[in-house]
């Protein structure tokens, strides 16, 4: 017969292992690439691991741990898409512009949890007041802006002013949660009759741009051709004035030397200037100069000539002596 005292020493050696091997097991545990954890002491959150790889702490029941993703979320606000399906949500969707139309609107926003220990325990259900929050923040921008740019070219705009607001307001709830982008899905009116007039105009008003886009890129092309044109026309200009002012230079240079030799031989160089005056005048003529008694003088040729074309030349009186 087992006595009391050794079954009580069983129950304690039984404990002791389990007490044991729950120690063992608790004592570390793994953080993937995309999760982040928080170590709880006693229920109280300390400092979030986000090293990815094996990690130590107390056992249980003193420390436990939550994880985390780290990833990036989606909220879709006014619809929810599940396996290919889109739901809607209109009434969510529904809201009234500045100028008092209704419009249909529903956007994306892009979120993670940047700080784990306010994303557990600041708030009971954090997505339900991110999702409040972006409600009241669409409904406030789309409510001080005009339908006409809530449909058409003012969606980054709107889409700007959402998300700050927006993320003023999830800091202001200090719920551990950071707004990444804000992304309006549909933008559109409830009756059909009207979403189309505004589709209309919306053409027609890209059309407009278009054309406008294409008359500034044809006065561009213009603009650089003549701007081109009116450089070409410089730049030869100023050629021909540097040409003009080098031919001054040389007609005044030679005009000089003339004018040397003038004063050295007068007589001699107003017949040089006359027979280079001839010579111009009369380019291809021959000169013969003649004695008043009708015989030709000795001469130097302005030009050279070829053997055959120059003429014989004649002495005063040759004629008798022959």
């Amino acid at each position: 017969m087992i006595s009391v005292k050794r079954i009580y020493m069983m129950i304690g050696l039984a404990l002791l292992v389990i007490s044991l091997g729950i120690a063992a097991l608790t004592t570390w545990y793994t953080v993937d690439e995309s999760e982040q954890a928080v170590i709880l002491t006693f229920g109280d959150a300390e400092d979030a691991i986000t090293q990815p790889g094996l990690h130590f702490k107390l056992p249980w029941p003193i420390q436990s741990v939550e994880k985390l993703s780290r990833e990036t979320f989606s909220l879709q606000f006014g619809y929810e898409q599940k396996e290919g399906e889109v739901v809607e949500f209109p009434e969510d969707t529904k809201m009234i512009t500045g100028d008092e139309n209704i419009v249909l609107a529903d956007l994306v926003v892009q979120w993670k949890i940047t700080e784990p220990a306010k994303y557990l325990y600041n708030s009971e259900d954090p997505e339900q007041i991110l999702y409040n929050s972006t409600s009241a923040s669409l409904r406030s921008i789309i409510g001080s802006s005009k339908i006409d740019d809530a449909l058409t070219s003012g969606k980054a705009q709107i889409e700007a002013e959402v998300r700050d607001l927006l993320t003023t307001l999830i800091n202001k709830y200090d719920i551990g949660i950071s707004i990444l982008a804000v992304k309006l899905q549909d933008v559109e009116l409830p009756n059909a009759d009207v979403r189309k007039a505004f589709t209309n105009v919306t053409d027609a008003r890209e059309t407009m741009n278009t054309k406008i886009n294409e008359a500034n890129k044809y006065r561009n092309k213009r603009t650089k051709e003549a701007e081109g044109e009116k450089d070409a026309i410089i730049s030869k200009a100023e050629g021909d004035r540097a040409a003009r002012i080098e031919t001054a230079r040389g007609d005044v240079a030679k005009f000089n030397a003339l004018y040397e030799q003038y004063v050295k031989a007068r007589e001699i160089t107003r017949q040089r200037l006359i027979l280079e005056t001839l010579d111009q005048v009369l380019p291809n003529t021959q000169i013969y100069i003649m004695k008043d008694d009708g015989n030709t003088m000795k001469y130097l040729p302005l030009k050279p000539l070829d053997q055959t074309q120059v003429p014989p030349v004649k002495e005063e009186g040759s004629a008798k002596n022959d």
